[in-house]
């Protein structure tokens, strides 16, 4: 029955994270002298996130019963009638995210305690992940733009906490420091959109902006012809495009491998960089009144989704692989957006982190199994040493390219046909681009696969490795500290197995979220399709204009979910994933010159690769180049010449030049100062005493 929730157990939900993370970084760090111990501290964090996770469920059930809320739990501030809250916005799509969000982060801080445990930093990575798990509950319950923002910059904060975790790294620490900066870029765009709907709308409330809309859509920004709208969105969808890594601001992502395996299941799949997935899907009412902004974001999705995926081929790191993938698949989520299909980019969203944080987990199991030996060029025939990664990797993996009756498949499909049938500018591009983008999945996928778990066991060898088209001397040159510069756990002395070493299975509290993580990657996207892209799941939560008829198309050619994978058997993406699949078989299982021939006859195309586009030189030349001539003139200029030597030394000298005038008039003889006193008078006179008038 419908009702309204209870802002009390609403609240216990980012509470409960933030006490237990409390307790183990004060209590369980150096900070307080190390009062409890380590199982103590995974001991409440696990109860908190799990407790937020119960009631997560349970505000769902009532949310599926019709309950809601929208209300303040605490007033921070009233400046000039405007209230600055603390406040809830529980909904299908509030409720949804909270499930997801708690459920993996109790799979990850399971997953840490046989991860991280011959860690020093064990207490305090579990306090960090807590607090992330707080910081991302109150971006995604807020029912205002103050606690948006407040949960953005939090996320951010920790993911930068958690990035640089080993902070001895010189590595991590410059990886965390361009995730940082990085990210700032995207929120200066982020909070000059939010400014601009505070300034015209006098509200930070999303209700009372949303009440405006139409009025917001008739206004133009100052001393231009764009329209308000347009610019906030874009401004917005900026942010979007920081925290989820979209083209060009994705250069972070990659980089964040350096932090440990289990952030990167929790922040680089999940939760964090879907934050602008669902921020675009909860401002659906002010986008869709912007064809231009959802063109530009059906763009910047496309090159995304498109090109990201051609760097996972060439990657050897197997973090990495799957970082570009979660690149790749942000991408498909934000081409959803831009096609007015909000609620198949929030189903991605949903699927793709089951399925992305169980691949994560399990490359952090292959990851232990080779004594945190990265490369997947020195793996091969794990498949019966570690059968529980074996074949959750391989769900994931299937998954991951689409796989009728998987839950990937649901999802990506329904984003393949969402393009298909709108008509916003762009479209033509992004049709193609998510139909390659299916062929580029499933080759990357399962080349990482099949190096990983099948074929020769290249382990334990003095020289294993560097048979693919990577070896080339010229790529690995350029790259042979990434070899040595991404391995977990970069205190350890030694990576990889001795020779006669064998791999062996992860330990229970490793492999359980895996097989936890794959129930719902396969049975997911069969159950909640209907009532989420068909039914009534979200209506009045999003909102798409009549006008963009993509979803409507959509409607009208599903019936059932059995009958959609039945159907896509025949359909264009089903053969581009199976040739992607069979494509890298035979290339790294039956003729691995395959890749080499590619290497040498394309290593222009390789080259390109290798370099990221040269995406990093680009900024590193531009920016940070940029930064050091305006830093060296401001210096030279500004500092030097202008405040030193005109205001500091120049004042000095002038008072000494002064100085040196008055000194000559001071001759210590009293008639000397006699006749300038006579002068003084004199002049006095003249100046103020009025002349006797001649006139007749």
């Amino acid at each position: 029955m419908a009702g309204q929730l209870n802002p009390n157990l609403l609240l216990v939900v980012p509470l409960a994270p933030l006490v237990g993370s409390m307790i183990a970084g004060l209590f369980g760090t150096k900070f307080f002298g190390n009062l409890i111990g380590r199982k103590t501290a995974h001991t409440v964090t696990i109860l908190g996130v799990l407790i937020s996770f119960i009631l997560s469920a349970h505000t769902f059930m009532q949310v599926m019963d019709g309950a809601t809320f929208n209300g303040s739990v605490y007033t921070w501030l009233t400046v000039a009638g405007m209230k600055m809250e603390v406040g809830f916005l529980v909904d299908s799509l509030t409720a949804m995210m909270m499930c997801v969000v708690t459920f993996v982060s109790l799979m990850v801080h399971i997953y840490t305690i046989g991860y991280m445990e011959e860690d020093e930093g064990y207490n305090r990575f579990f306090s960090y992940i807590s607090l992330f798990t707080f910081s991302m509950l109150m971006l995604v319950m807020s029912n205002n733009f103050l606690q948006l923002f407040f949960g953005w910059e939090a996320v951010g904060l920790v993911s930068y906490l958690l990035i640089g975790f080993w902070y001895k790294k010189p590595t991590a620490i410059f990886a965390n420091m361009k995730a940082f900066l990085v990210n700032r870029v995207g929120d200066f765009g982020f909070i000059l959109g939010i400014g601009l709907l505070l300034a015209y709308a006098g509200s930070m409330d999303y209700a009372e902006v949303f009440a405006k809309k139409e009025q917001l859509a008739t206004l133009s920004l100052p001393g231009t012809d764009w329209a308000l709208l347009t610019v906030a969105c874009i401004c917005l969808f900026i942010g979007a495009m920081g925290k989820s890594a979209q083209f060009p601001l994705h250069v972070w992502l990659p980089d964040s491998m350096e932090g440990p395996t289990p952030i990167s299941a929790l922040i680089h799949a999940a939760t964090m960089v879907t934050a602008g997935i669902f921020m675009v899907s909860r401002m659906s009412p002010l986008f869709e009144l912007s064809d231009t902004a959802l063109s530009f974001i059906l763009v910047i999705g496309s090159i995304t989704a498109l090109f990201m995926g051609f760097l996972g081929i060439i990657q050897n790191d197997i973090k990495r692989v799957v970082a570009y993938s979660t690149l790749s698949q942000l991408g498909y989520m934000t081409v959803a957006l831009g096609a007015s299909a909000y609620s198949v980019a929030v189903f991605h969203l949903m699927t793709h982190a089951f399925f992305k944080a169980l691949l994560f987990l399990a490359a952090g199991s292959v990851i232990i199994g080779m004594h945190h030996d990265q490369d997947i060029r020195n793996m091969g025939g794990l498949r019966k040493y570690m059968p529980i990664t074996w074949i959750t990797s391989l769900l994931g993996s299937l998954a991951l390219i689409g796989t009728p009756l998987f839950s990937g498949f649901y999802s990506k499909d329904s984003i393949i046909e969402a393009v298909h049938a709108t008509h916003i500018w762009g479209s033509g591009f992004a049709n193609f681009a998510v139909l390659a983008g299916v062929f580029v999945t499933a080759f990357y996928s399962f080349r990482m696969y099949f190096l990983v778990f099948h074929g020769e066991e290249r382990f334990g060898k003095e020289h294993a490795h560097h048979d693919d088209h990577a070896h080339a001397k010229a790529g690995h040159d350029d790259h042979a500290h990434d070899d040595h510069a991404h391995d977990d756990h970069a205190h350890d002395e030694h990576h990889g197995l001795a020779p006669g070493q064998k791999p062996h299975e992860s330990p229970w509290v490793v492999t359980l979220p895996l097989i936890l993580l794959a129930i719902p990657s396969v049975f997911i996207g069969y159950i909640a399709i209907e009532p989420m892209l068909h039914g009534t799941f979200f209506k009045d939560v999003i909102f798409v204009d009549p006008k963009h008829g993509g979803m409507a198309e959509l409607n009208e050619m599903f019936h059932g979910a059995m009958a959609m994978a039945i159907h896509g058997l025949q359909t264009a993406p089903f053969w581009l994933a199976l040739a992607g699949v069979v494509a890298a078989y035979y290339c790294y299982m039956v003729n691995p010159r395959v890749p080499a021939w590619f290497y040498n006859k394309f290593r222009a195309i390789h080259t390109l690769l290798e370099n990221k586009y040269y995406m990093d030189k680009f900024n590193e030349f531009f920016w940070a180049g940029g930064a050091r001539m305006l830093g060296g003139g401001l210096s030279n200029v500004g500092d030097k010449t202008l405040i030193d030597g005109l205001i500091v030394n120049g004042s000095a000298k002038a008072v000494g030049w002064f100085s040196r005038v008055i000194r000559v008039l001071q001759t210590g003889y009293i008639y000397h100062y006699a006749f300038v006193m006579i002068l003084g008078v004199l002049g006095f006179l003249i100046y103020f005493l009025p002349f006797p008038s001649f006139a007749k």
